[in-house]
């Protein structure tokens, strides 16, 4: 019976012949009940009247260049829990394996594995019978060289006939910006990151240009996606502009961002769609405090500095007295501020929905910490997946084309009243709602700017 078996490490290359994928690296996991793949823009289709799915796989880790089309009848979609307790619904494929010289088939779950240290997973189902596992050992069938994977996928390298798109932003380093420039490069663009304080610009009506540190003119470029911190606004939407100038596609315009930044501007435009909002209040001068106070509902009321972000600048004034103070204190500042009537059946919770495109492509529900009334994450505010109704969408999808945004990030709150705008965001993060959706969100953002070119 043992000699039968194959024996394998923690670690090893295999092949999946039916698939056109040579070879791959695959994390050996007993522990895992399921054999899982890496895999990308999946999406299921009819085939000589079977249910089939088609999709993008990145072979070799650490290269989202080299892409293979796969496709696969369909066994089944299942709900799959990960390592991290995250639920997802999955297709699932059979295929063959080939592992040294023995080949069986396998059932393989697709799902996007970025975010692991392997592009395939081989669990226990999978090896039930035929396989030993040597966890000390790895790579006991061989191992290619990077000269062989040049070879076996040499005819898999996507050729360069991507777009020149351009990230407008300030940090390489952040989730978000990161996800965009491999979501890019992954669909066969070629990406740039633009610092907006490294950016220059020449107003000149026969030849407006932009340059970069050193004196590089910034030309040629397709399409810019801004991604700009609201402390730079009127910088990063000034570049913005000479882009638009220079007939460049942009994906959220600096119209539509500089007017997303002004709070105050931002909810007279959703008012003037028919979208309803928590009861607000905005008076120049501190001696309307009282009235400012009653019009909205009394206390609690939360107060909202109009240049706050992420939960920045906003204080929840849970007494008439409170309210005076917070408002007056904000007054004395020469600061603008709105007051909203607090929505405590909403329990600390709200809703995010991510719009591209005039399409809701995930949402999520974001709670807020114990004691905290803000639900953003980047203050500790924990996101999970939500079922969002029909209305919820169609507001989220009304406030981005009332604000003109092709991306944005529409946060609602549920009410005794029905469903309330809380704000609209021109710059949502990525890594909240990725993380739990596991979707990739960056790559609907790619996907908007190759609509535009009528591309895929």
């Amino acid at each position: 019976m043992l000699q039968n078996k194959v024996i394998l490490g923690s670690e090893e290359w295999c092949a999946f012949p039916e698939l056109g994928i040579p070879t791959i690296k695959a994390r050996v996991d007993s522990g895992a009940k399921t054999s899982a793949m890496h895999a990308i823009n999946i999406a299921p289709f009819i085939k000589n009247d079977a249910n089939w799915v088609k999709f993008d796989i990145n072979p070799i880790q650490n290269n989202i260049k080299t892409i293979i089309h796969c496709e696969a009848p369909l066994v089944d979609k299942r709900i799959v829990k990960s390592s991290s307790g995250f639920r997802e619904h999955r297709y699932v494929i059979q295929t063959n394996i080939r592992i040294g010289d023995s080949k069986w088939p396998i059932e393989m779950t697709l799902t996007n594995r970025d975010s692991m240290g392997f592009r395939m997973l081989l669990g226990r189902e999978a090896m039930s019978g035929r396989v030993l596992v040597d966890p000390e050992e790895k790579y006991l069938l061989g191992q290619p060289t990077s000269e062989a994977l040049k070879e076996l996928y040499q005819n898999s390298e996507k050729a360069s006939s991507g777009l020149r798109i351009g990230l407008l932003a300030s940090n390489p380093e952040l989730y978000s910006n990161k996800r965009i420039m491999e979501a890019g490069e992954m669909r066969g663009h070629e990406m740039h990151f633009l610092n907006i304080k490294e950016c220059y610009m020449k107003l000149d009506a026969k030849t407006p240009e932009i340059h970069y540190r050193g004196g590089k003119i910034l030309n040629q470029f397709d399409a810019i996606i801004p991604r700009i911190r609201p402390s730079i606004t009127f910088y990063g939407c000034a570049l913005t502009r000479q882009f638009e100038a220079l007939k460049v596609f942009v994906l959220n315009s600096a119209t539509a961002i500089t007017q997303s930044r002004d709070k105050l501007y931002s909810l007279q435009l959703l008012l003037n769609s028919g979208i309803d909002i928590p009861t607000t209040g905005f008076a120049n001068s501190p001696l309307d405090t009282d009235d400012l106070i009653k019009m909205v509902g009394g206390s609690p009321l939360i107060v909202k500095l109009l240049e706050g972000t992420q939960g920045k600048g906003v204080v929840l004034a849970e007494t008439k007295k409170a309210a005076e103070s917070v408002i007056n204190a904000f007054k004395s500042l020469n600061a603008n501020i709105l007051v909203q009537e607090f929505i405590k059946e909403a329990n600390g919770k709200d809703i995010r929905c991510f719009v591209i495109d005039g399409k809701v492509v995930a949402a999520i529900q974001r709670e807020a910490m114990p004691g905290e009334f803000r639900a953003n994450i980047h203050l500790g505010g924990t996101a999970s997946v939500i079922k969002v109704t029909a209305e919820e969408k169609k507001i989220a999808i009304k406030a981005a084309k009332a604000m003109d945004l092709k991306v944005a990030g529409v946060d609602i709150i549920r009410s005794s009243k029905g469903p309330l705008l809380l704000e609209v965001n021109s710059s949502p993060g990525l890594e909240g709602i990725e993380g739990a959706t596991n979707k990739d969100i960056a790559g609907e953002m790619i996907k908007a700017i190759e609509k535009n070119f009528k591309l895929g």
